[in-house]
């Protein structure tokens, strides 16, 4: 079964994130969004990469976009490590939500699994992606690296 690709609707997911149940399409609304995947909660390269979200969040918000952040570990995990990016950040308060995927469902079905990389259990982990969601809810961009997306806005 091929995945989400450019053009194609998000499914309208119900996701447990650190903001509580949300549903996809409620969430976009008419706003353009940013769904963006890490590998794993505590992990150098995925603060830095959170963290620089939370730096951009309030021009993101004047700009019309909302983030949703998404990972296989679970909300408790996430809570606990937003004070971790908080800290690394200086300030930066991380006001988006971020997803749990346990299960890794919905990164199988937002096509944002990473071919290559597995946790010790040999399950796929999330790749470094990210989604730009418009008000229509389909896919008008998709980037493989959030590193790269957030270095180009240097």
């Amino acid at each position: 079964m091929p995945g989400l690709t450019l053009g194609d609707t998000i499914p309208n997911l119900e996701v447990e994130t650190t903001h509580g149940r949300i549903k996809l399409h409620d969430y976009i609304g008419d706003s353009w969004t940013i769904i963006f995947s890490h590998p794993g909660d505590f992990t150098p390269v995925c603060t830095t990469e959170l963290g620089k979200m939370a730096a951009y969040t309030e021009e993101f918000a004047r700009r019309g976009v909302k983030l949703l952040g998404l990972s296989c570990d679970d909300v408790q995990s996430h809570k606990e490590w937003i004070k971790d990016i908080e800290a690394y950040t200086s300030g930066s308060k991380v006001t988006y939500p971020i997803a749990a995927d346990p299960n890794r469902e919905i990164i199988k079905q937002l096509n944002m699994v990473d071919p290559d990389e597995k946790d010790s259990s040999g399950n796929n982990l999330p790749s470094r992606a990210l989604h730009i969601v418009g008000p229509d809810k389909k896919v008008s961009a998709a980037s493989l690296k959030l590193s790269s997306f957030l270095i180009q806005k240097h």
